[in-house]
């Protein structure tokens, strides 16, 4: 299940991506399998670190040659381990809606990125994710839940003015809305709730078979109710730093 469209990055042979927030590795996984690039998967927690490498392995032999090409690692975004200007392409998906600092992020990811590197953002959409907010007051208290609520329009200009220009932008998921308006209908019972359980059963149906009626219902509705909105962005050259 992506959120991004790899297609949209003008991906080259040995260039260096990033995929920060890597979780269980759906991102980077795709893109191991289907370009000659060199990844960087990194995470806070080493769990979701573990769990990305693991299933990387599982869907790769130990021998093939694309495992010389993926490294995961687990790793702070305000601190990333890597040189300036050493980045071609950036993927942060779902991540700052976390963050308490989301604007030293955008610095950091700045910093890595070569000139002309693309970043690819990803966060949930503002009126879905309101609607999960007013359903549910603990929705927004989990712990390593959404600490805020982006405005997209405002949210591109930020970035705008860290040293990023402005490519495209679309939105994604929108069969998935109605599953956490589901889940903080019932928010103390969450995933155990029947309907709950019956709407994920139809999610990874669809995730598995890409069904051609599911595909196309999300794609008509992605513009109107799609959860998260997609971002595309390439750093400008620098002209000093960045404040």
């Amino acid at each position: 299940m992506l959120t991004i469209r790899p297609q949209y990055l003008d991906l080259k042979p040995g260039q260096v991506v990033v995929d920060l927030g890597c979780g269980q590795g759906r991102h980077l996984q795709a893109l191991a399998f289907a370009y000659p690039v060199r990844i960087l998967g990194f995470d806070l927690d080493f769990d979701s670190a573990a769990a990305s490498r693991k299933g990387l392995y599982e869907l790769m032999p130990v021998q093939d040659s694309r495992h010389r090409r993926c490294l995961l690692a687990c790793a702070d975004c305000l601190r990333l381990p890597l040189p300036e200007n050493s980045v071609d392409h950036l993927i942060c998906s779902e991540v700052l809606e976390h963050l308490p600092d989301y604007h030293r992020t955008v610095l950091e990811i700045r910093r890595v990125l070569r000139p002309g590197g693309t970043l690819t953002l990803s966060v949930p959409r503002y009126w879905p994710e309101r609607v999960c907010w007013a359903l549910s007051p603990e929705y927004s208290h989990d712990p390593g839940g959404h600490v805020r609520i982006f405005h997209p329009p405002a949210l591109r200009l930020e970035i705008q003015r860290l040293g990023f220009d402005f490519l495209r932008s679309h939105h994604a998921h929108a069969l998935h809305a109605p599953y956490w308006w589901l889940k903080c209908l019932r928010w103390g019972m969450r995933d155990s709730w029947w309907p709950v359980r019956l709407y994920h059963r139809l999610l990874v149906w669809d995730m598995l078979h890409k069904p051609f009626v599911t595909k196309g219902l999300e794609k008509m509705l992605n513009p109107i109710m799609g959860k998260s909105v997609v971002m595309y962005f390439t750093a400008v050259k620098k002209k000093g730093s960045i404040t």
